[in-house]
């Protein structure tokens, strides 16, 4: 394919206008080649020669050679460079001199497991697999998951030297059953964990209690464990997997892999209207990319952001070609029955398929071959994830396209007018926060479960494990005896209680009306914004409408619905300070870190087109208020600021309005985390300050580590928003700058003139 062609052609369209603002020409490396200190056994040297791997990478060979040292290790490098032959090297070469060696790998998703299973296999087939005369037979790798038939797992607890499995279940079926598990345990050489920076916020915070209890429970077998963690590339591998695991690593960042050259495309959507307030929807444009990429016989991936969305963005495409070219394309989503999942996979590596419209979880490096070009339908959140996604085009020595096409909110439009930070330095941080309260509780609770907690298990939990056992104590669920904390007797199985993807255990559960089954259960801390009365549920890819939420007994009544919108809620928040860990100053104005109280009322919805983001409807919800603990930044205005703002006859109070809301909005570029993830409060004059103040704080009880990054890198942030307000064309504040879709408020007050008046001042 050649890229500058296609560029070309589009140029050339009637329905282009003027959407490419940037295009990032990447050079193509060569492969750069090293030699591992020791070689490998000789039947694995020669199972790579019947692959036609002939030489390892420098990161490969570096990180191996760092594997056999001893030493625990990150590889984080783009997608596509060979990270997991890294870790299966590492662990064949462990089976094959250790008959009694076992390996634990680590997926965020089961179709990621079962990928892998398939790679390691590919490599260990041609291996005459025998230590000391014994022969490893291929049932020695086994996935372990929730889709294990039963009938299989006794055998996969005795047998399997390799096994394949996700958080999920090690929290809730490994850790707990241990005594079951004894030589895995008791052997354990190698903990594989792929994809650490999808561990992250609450998800990864859990996760690293997870791989605490594990490594505590190791220590009782008396094995510990080496671990290998896999990143895409982040700004602190090091810190994260540390952080992680609670071990030290050497961090793997330099790529020795070849690429072809990359054309990446940053693509922005054009106005709709002459004040410059509203811009076509990314989903038409990915349509409109897509359809162009097929009819030009381009092998091509689309990433949307929901399910929903990638069957819209597919039935518009297939709207755009002729019918034998839309036979040619197909979407690729979970909810598909595995047999469907694996039948488009081979139609795609067989060339029957000429492409695909996917939801992100595709990004997670399963293999579907090589393409030539890649859609992002909007910034997935984060830099890591952008390159992850783009990075599915261009895995052979030949030229290919990437394509992000902007949404319409401040992240998406700062990043389409200042490509340079896209490009340059990796400022995305991977946060977590094992010692949150809300988090580390429950996770102590289980490890009692697992074994009786003593005053040495602080090695592994932190110095706060004491104080949280006595809290567990005197709540009743916990009982000391001879130095050591047991379940009390009304404690049962507590891992099924956690959901090591929210922060709470309560749950609400979604019922279908009609069939009388449950659908799946919401955490509580999340249900008033999911599962409100009026919202749209998507589940396994279908809508429902959510007709009745019963507050008292924790169940929302649904109804399938076949609805062309979606909805989003509309909230207003109160914060009160509790307690100030650290202040500094920055240009002479004072930034606060602490804990404060969060209160917040969903107080409506908003009905959305689901292709055109066209509001049709706003209803309003009579929801009780929530309040949790958490953490935030705050920070002083100058008075300067605050004098021009005055002079210029502007408005105060929508100045710090819209400050609030651009802030929030850009704040993702510095932390790995989700809008969603964080909240937003300004006021002309709060009742525990005494003075005006814009609050940005953690949106998860006890907060996540979000804020206390926003407090160290606020200069950065203050410039970045600034920059941000400045370069937006509206006259007055839209959705690309100050303009909140959740404001409860209605985005009234706003000031964006006010707002760049202030931040000018914050940053001079």
């Amino acid at each position: 394919m050649d890229a500058t062609a296609f560029l070309h052609h589009l140029c050339g369209l009637p329905d282009y206008l003027q959407q490419v603002v940037h295009i990032e020409r990447i050079l193509p490396q060569g492969a750069i080649f090293d030699k591992l200190d020791t070689p490998l056994h000789p039947s694995i040297q020669a199972s790579l020669e019947s692959l036609g791997i002939s030489a390892l990478y420098s990161h490969q060979a570096k990180a191996i050679n760092a594997i056999l040292a001893g030493r625990n290790v990150i590889i984080a490098t783009p997608s596509a460079s060979g990270k997991t032959l890294c870790y299966h090297l590492a662990t064949l070469e462990a089976l094959l001199h250790d008959k009694d060696s076992r390996a634990l790998y680590i997926f965020p998703t089961k179709a990621l497991a079962q990928d892998q299973l398939r790679s390691v296999n590919q490599i260990a087939r041609p291996l005459s697999l025998r230590a000391k005369g014994e022969a490893i037979p291929s049932e020695a790798m086994a996935t372990f998951d929730g889709d294990t038939p039963q009938s299989e797992r006794a055998n996969i607890r005795k047998q399997a030297r390799i096994v394949l499995t996700n958080p999920d279940m090690l929290h809730l079926g490994i850790l707990p059953n241990h005594q079951s598990w004894s030589r895995l345990f008791r052997n354990l050489k190698y903990v594989v964990i792929d994809e650490t920076h999808i561990y992250r916020g609450v998800f990864g915070s859990h996760v690293a209690n997870v791989l605490r209890r594990l490594r505590r429970l190791c220590a009782s077998y008396s094995s510990s464990p080496q671990f290998i963690c896999c990143s895409a590339t982040i700004a602190n591998p090091e810190e994260h997997a540390q952080n992680i695991v609670g071990l030290p690593f050497e961090s793997i960042i330099e790529d020795g892999s070849p690429h072809g050259e990359k054309y990446f495309v940053f693509w922005n959507p054009p106005f709709l209207d002459e004040a410059k307030t509203s811009r076509r929807s990314s989903n038409s444009e990915a349509a409109f990319l897509f359809g162009q990429l097929v009819q030009k016989g381009i092998r091509g991936l689309v990433f949307a952001r929901t399910r929903k969305l990638t069957e819209l963005i597919y039935i518009y495409t297939q709207g755009q070609l002729s019918p034998s070219l839309a036979g040619r394309i197909s979407p690729y989503r979970a909810g598909y029955l595995p047999e469907d999942r694996r039948r488009i996979e081979h139609q795609f590596f067989d060339g029957d398929l000429l492409g695909l419209v996917a939801t992100t979880a595709l990004e997670l490096g399963i293999n579907i071959g090589d393409l030539d070009a890649t859609v992002l339908t909007g910034y997935p959140g984060s830099i890591a994830s952008a390159w992850q996604q783009a990075g599915r085009s261009g895995r052979s020595n030949y030229s290919s396209l990437s394509f992000l096409i902007a949404q319409e909110n401040p992240l998406d439009q700062y990043l389409m007018r200042n490509p340079d930070f896209f490009f340059s330095k990796n400022f995305d941080n991977a946060i977590i926060n094992p010692s949150n309260p809300y988090i580390l509780k429950p996770h102590l609770l289980c490890a009692a479960w697992e074994k009786p907690l003593e005053d040495k298990d602080k090695v592994f939990f932190g110095l706060d494990t004491g104080t949280m056992l006595t809290d567990l104590e005197q709540d009743g669920r916990l009982r000391k005896r001879h130095e050591r904390w047991h379940p009390a007797p009304s404690i049962s199985y507590p891992a099924q209680d956690i959901n090591i993807r929210a922060t709470s255990g309560q749950n609400y559960a979604v019922i279908d009306g009609r069939e009388g089954c449950l659908l799946e259960t919401v955490e509580a801390s999340v249900a008033f914004f999911q599962i409100h009365p009026g919202s749209i549920y998507l589940h396994q890819g279908e809508s429902y409408l959510i007709k009745e939420l019963d507050l008292a007994r924790k169940i929302a009544w649904a109804e399938l619905r076949s609805v062309d919108y979606y909805t989003q809620t509309m909230e207003i928040t109160d914060i009160r300070v509790t307690s100030l860990s650290k202040e500094k100053d920055c240009h002479k104005v004072k930034v606060y870190f602490g804990d404060v109280d969060v209160t917040t009322t969903v107080i409506g919805f908003k009905k959305k087109r689901q292709f055109t983001e066209e509001v049709i409807g706003e209803e309003l919800l009579d929801l009780p208020p929530q309040n949790f603990p958490t953490k935030a930044l705050w920070f002083d205005l100058p008075q300067k600021a605050i004098d021009r703002i005055a002079d210029a006859g502007l408005d105060f109070h929508g100045g710090l309005h819209a400050c609030e809301h651009a802030a929030i909005g850009i704040l993702p570029l510095f932390a790995l985390c989700d809008r969603n993830d964080i909240g937003g409060v300004s006021t002309a004059f709060h009742p525990d300050t005494g003075k005006a103040q814009i609050f940005i704080y953690d949106a998860y009880p006890g907060g996540i580590g979000i804020a206390e990054k926003g407090f160290e890198m606020i200069i950065e942030l203050w410039q970045a928003t600034l920059k941000a307000l400045e370069a937006c064309p509206c006259n007055d504040g839209c959705p690309s700058c100050v303009q909140s879709p959740k404001c409860g408020n209605n985005n009234q007050p706003l000031d964006k003139e006010a707002a760049i008046v202030l931040l000018e001042e914050l940053v001079v």
